[in-house]
């Protein structure tokens, strides 16, 4: 897979959603994503190749991550929410800071990169080993055409619904695969340094991208641009 650095071709017209206007599912945070990739860009919002977006799965091998503002949270613990697992969509933008788009979260949508990681993951709040988060970023072209979910681990072992599913079909990717969840949400590699290989190559390296610690993730995203796009 190579690295290409060039200018994508992003609609200036084309009006930011409401978060209201799109397809949203409680507990499917993963086919919300998706379904909101492929809105940006075929709207124009986005690259039409999802080349300026980034897929970002948050997890740990514990399953448990504290993200603040979120609409199921509480408003008198400031919306935080103790997830298993979270997915939220990231976009570089043209000559300024990446913004984030998270259906869940009560902050504006989409929200600047930097004020979202302040609120959202309180990066100055110590939290216990347990509950450190990590952080799979996905190129959003791959996303699109790999991801796969035909919901099972939403069903009880009777084969009853945990939680009411989306009202379209389930997602399979265009290599047939009907679920590979699982292997977004595999935290178990951690990237805790580059060693001379730039992160857009090492998302770039594996279908399922790669997993960055809480300070490579900033690190990342801090001042990227839609040119520089991950193809």
């Amino acid at each position: 897979m190579l690295v290409f650095f060039v200018m994508a071709t992003v609609s200036s017209t084309a009006p930011t959603p409401r978060a209201a206007d799109l397809s949203y599912t409680a507990c499917y945070c993963e086919e919300n994503v998706y379904m909101l990739c492929k809105k940006l860009a075929q709207s124009g919002i986005a690259a039409c190749d999802a080349s300026d977006l980034l897929v970002v799965f948050i997890s740990n091998t514990n399953k448990q991550i504290p993200i603040w503002c979120q609409k199921a949270g509480s408003s008198t613990e400031g919306g935080l929410v103790i997830w298993d697992y979270h997915v939220i969509l990231i976009q570089s933008k043209n000559g300024a800071e990446a913004i984030v788009w998270d259906l869940d979260a009560t902050l504006q949508f989409p929200e600047t990169f930097s004020h979202y990681v302040t609120m959202a993951f309180r990066p100055s709040f110590s939290l216990s080993p347990d509950f450190q988060r990590l952080y799979r970023v996905v190129a959003g072209g791959p996303f699109l055409k790999y991801f796969a979910s035909d919901r099972r681990h939403m069903k009880t072992a009777e084969g009853l619904w945990k939680r009411p599913p989306p009202p379209y079909d389930c997602i399979c990717a265009d290599d047939g695969v009907v679920h590979n969840l699982e292997d977004y949400l595999d935290m178990s590699k951690v990237i805790v340094e580059r060693k001379g290989t730039s992160y857009e190559e090492l998302i770039c390296l594996e279908r399922f991208g790669a997993v960055l610690n809480e300070g490579s993730l900033q690190d990342f995203f801090a001042g990227r641009s839609v040119n520089e796009r991950i193809l």
